[in-house]
């Protein structure tokens, strides 16, 4: 696989870190989970995300399959001597603490580079490691709605409605998936350098960097968007969702002239075709008006049944449970069944060569601290300091 040989060592916790070790992981690479013996993986806990499959919960299988457990508490002088011996033996090192966390416990980047100069140490945190707002504690929602993006999202039916939750961990999996690529780069150019490097990567950075489609308003008129004069937020025929007969939902995706020729023709209204091939706003009142009404004759079932044939842009709203039993989420293996029967997220990355492969084999808190302590060097003292808090 792509990324054989390569050794991560993975200190990050919830969902931005373990999302982009698991992706190393599915595709080669050894990661090694460091944790605290006092205070292990929180998606471990049935507590706090309830939904279990096999024994484990299914935020927990689906971040962290495919790993090494190590427990170390890194406020111990064991615990630090065993994470500079992994340091100086690994590729990557991915911390998800709040900014200065890692400067206190003694592994601030230049003491990092110091024991492996080849070594790409990424740190991923709410705000990133510089700016007035490093220090702030959050998790996705609330850098979300620093983003500016929680504004727009709300029902393009009810402009008084109040910001919604975005369905999705949008800062946390972007800022996964910014890590990664930033490793991946750092690693390309290091067997050009020899050297690794510090990649800092924010939340909010990721969201930010997500928003080219949206700040033509911000960054050509100094202003925040207005809704219902944007295509993606409302102000769009083609680019809006709408009621159906039995209350559920349809979206249409795409307003190229093409689409609207075939969608209004098809409802013969072709009156509307000139307008909706225009700017959003005011001009697609009318037919967004007319689509409402229109729509919501039917239900969605004999909706699908009109689209089906027309080269129209759109697909029903799907409920999360829909979505994932979808024949072909299953043929693209992006739920994908092991031999327990328990689910998992397929990988999103696909090869013609090497293709990426699950490992379903989760580890237990701290199940290979033995094995990975006798790969370092360390001396036996150490080593019955390390075992004996477990």
């Amino acid at each position: 696989m792509k990324l054989d040989g390569l050794t991560v060592v993975d200190l990050s916790l919830f969902l931005p870190g373990p999302g982009a070790t698991q992706m190393m992981a599915d595709h080669g690479a050894r990661v090694i989970k460091v944790e605290n013996p006092n205070a292990p993986e929180p998606t471990r806990s049935a507590q706090a995300f309830p939904w279990v499959q096999g024994g484990e919960t299914v935020m927990f299988r689906n971040t962290q399959r495919g790993k090494e457990s190590i427990a170390l508490d890194l406020k111990s002088e064991a615990g630090k001597a065993a994470l500079t011996e992994l340091i100086r033996g690994a590729d990557v090192l991915v911390e998800a603490f709040r900014p200065g966390v890692m400067a206190r416990l003694g592994f601030d980047t230049d003491t990092v580079k110091a024991i492996n100069p080849r070594l790409v140490y990424c740190s991923i945190s709410a705000f990133g490691q510089t700016g007035p707002w490093r220090d702030r504690p959050a998790h996705d929602t609330a850098t979300v709605a620093a983003s500016g993006v929680l504004s727009l999202s709300r029902s393009p039916e009810n402009d008084t409605s109040g910001p919604a939750i975005v369905g999705v961990a949008m800062s946390d999996m972007l800022s996964s998936w910014l890590a990664l690529s930033g490793i991946l780069m750092a690693l390309l150019r290091r067997e050009t350098t020899g050297e690794g490097d510090y990649v800092d990567v924010s939340m909010l950075d990721a969201v930010l960097a997500a928003s080219p489609n949206i700040l033509g308003p911000v960054f050509a008129g100094q202003q925040a968007p207005d809704r219902f004069a944007e295509r993606s937020h409302g102000g769009g025929a083609m680019l809006n969702i709408y009621r159906t007969a039995d209350q559920r939902f349809l979206a249409l995706g795409g307003g190229e002239h093409k689409f609207v020729k075939a969608l209004f023709e098809g409802l013969e209204r072709p009156e509307f075709i000139a307008a909706v091939s225009g700017p959003a706003g005011s001009g697609h009142e009318a037919a967004i008006a007319f689509l409402r009404d229109t729509f919501v004759q039917r239900t969605l079932t004999e909706w699908e049944a009109w689209f089906a044939g027309r080269d129209i842009c759109w697909s029903p709203v799907l409920d999360l449970e829909q979505a994932w039993s979808e024949e072909h989420v299953y043929a693209r293996e992006m739920r994908w069944t092991d031999e327990q029967e328990n689910d998992h997220i397929g990988i999103a990355i696909k090869f013609d060569r090497e293709p990426g492969t699950i490992n379903p084999q989760l580890p237990a808190m701290g199940q290979q601290t033995s094995k990975i302590l006798d790969e370092l060097d360390l001396t036996n003292a150490q080593r019955r300091a390390i075992l004996s808090a477990l």
